[in-house]
């Protein structure tokens, strides 16, 4: 069984590219299609799909994004992306597709797809050094594991990180997921426009922040909005709340 998702924020793009892979791969049992990059990389994690055609532009996080959990799936970038990018493409083997996509070079893709069951090797290495077009390089996703699952968790969902030895809990306003990443190492990829460290064990989310408050001995502590729990504010990292 084949299993190929295609990723789109174009609809009718999507499944007249689905439509068109069908025809051209008989052999593919199962298409799954995404509007958008959450929705791609969600699909990515939870059906390892054999192929995946991501377009590089769409909302939520770009092609380029989606693709860093792709280990065991082929990928094709769907673009109208510069020469630079095309050119790097090119070098690393990946495939790729210009938009608007003629018959002749799908049929070109496929079969070399066919051809060519294994991951691109150089993958992993191009995603490193290329950036995400219009993007920025902030980390938009969280790859956790709840008992037997690995599921996806929004940055934007997070409402604070808290320091667990020498790995991180994940807290949402309804969920706490441990990742293997340590608070020092995972500072630097979050949007500092959006998150900031209050305590040597603690980012917060500034929009999830209802209040601060100072008790009697000067100590500062940040009230959330959708959780009971009442985060220490240090005084090292208490300037950025003095307007609050």
């Amino acid at each position: 069984m084949t299993v190929i998702l295609i990723a789109d924020d174009e609809p009718r793009l999507a499944e007249h590219l689905a439509s068109r892979v069908a025809q051209l791969w008989p052999g593919a049992t199962h298409l799954l299609t995404a509007g958008n990059g959450l929705e791609a990389a969600a699909l990515l994690v939870a059906h390892r799909p054999d192929v995946a055609f991501l377009d590089i532009r769409m909302p939520g996080l770009t092609g380029l994004q989606v693709a860093q959990a792709a280990s065991d799936t082929r990928v094709v970038f769907v673009t109208a992306y510069d020469e630079y990018a095309i050119a790097a493409f090119e070098h690393a083997a990946v495939d790729y597709l210009l938009k608007p996509v003629s018959d002749a070079r799908l049929a070109q893709c496929v079969a070399r797809l066919q051809r060519e069951a294994r991951p691109q090797a150089g993958l992993a290495d191009l995603l490193a050094r290329l950036p995400a077009p219009g993007a920025s390089a902030h980390l938009a996703w969280l790859t956790v594991g709840l008992g037997d699952t690995t599921r996806l968790v929004a940055a934007d969902e997070v409402v604070y990180f808290e320091a667990n030895n020498k790995y991180t809990d994940v807290v949402t306003a309804t969920e706490r997921h441990l990742i293997r990443t340590p608070l020092k190492a995972l500072l630097p990829q979050l949007d500092g426009s959006r998150f900031a460290q209050i305590h040597r064990a603690f980012i917060v989310s500034l929009p999830a922040v209802a209040r601060i408050h100072r008790d009697l001995m000067g100590r500062q502590q940040v009230f959330l909005k959708s959780r009971s729990e009442v985060l220490p504010l240090s005084r090292s990292f208490a300037g950025r709340f003095r307007q609050m």
